[in-house]
């Protein structure tokens, strides 16, 4: 690619966030239910925005984050969905119990997504105090499970535009 002063420029790939015919797998904690309640609704809210059928995503309860990455393992692996979101909320408490899920967690999705090549995306909340957990969750600052959903659909369009040059 040439530009009109005749110097070279990448060719750069992108992803759009548009939801329609987009069907997404959330795997949602139990755990802090008051505040993922609303990281579901927001993720909900976005793909009903961007164009999707609110038919169109299927959500899983889990008892806690601990749980979230085995079904999110079977969602990206069955081939119905084009990305898994998962979203919890870990709070920290008086020991570093916090660390250990998050970490864990954080290393199962990744290795999930990278397996099956279906987006995966990390919509816990990892927190310090509930006053935090509650601005994240449609508070002053957004509505993360929103943010998550947005990144979701943007990731599916990306790796579709991948897949469709021919020198990939």
């Amino acid at each position: 690619m040439t530009t009109s002063a005749g110097a070279r420029t990448p060719t750069v790939i992108e992803g759009n966030v548009v939801a329609t015919g987009i069907r997404l797998g959330l795997v949602v904690s139990r755990w802090n239910s008051f505040i993922v309640e609303k990281l579901e609704a927001g993720s909900l809210d976005a793909l009903v925005r961007h164009g999707g059928k609110i038919e169109d995503a299927t959500v899983v309860r889990v008892p806690g984050a601990f749980e979230i990455p085995l079904v999110a393992d079977r969602f990206a692996r069955c081939g119905k969905y084009a990305a898994v979101l998962c979203l919890g909320a870990v709070i920290r408490g008086e020991t570093t119990h916090d660390q250990h899920i998050n970490r864990a967690v954080s290393l199962a999705l990744t290795e999930s997504a990278v397996n099956s090549g279906v987006p995966v995306l990390f919509g816990l909340l990892t927190c310090e105090t509930m006053e935090q957990a509650i601005h994240r969750s449609g508070g002053n600052v957004g509505n993360k499970g929103s943010d998550c959903a947005q990144a979701a659909l943007e990731m599916v369009s990306l790796l579709r535009n991948l897949d469709e040059r021919s020198d990939n």
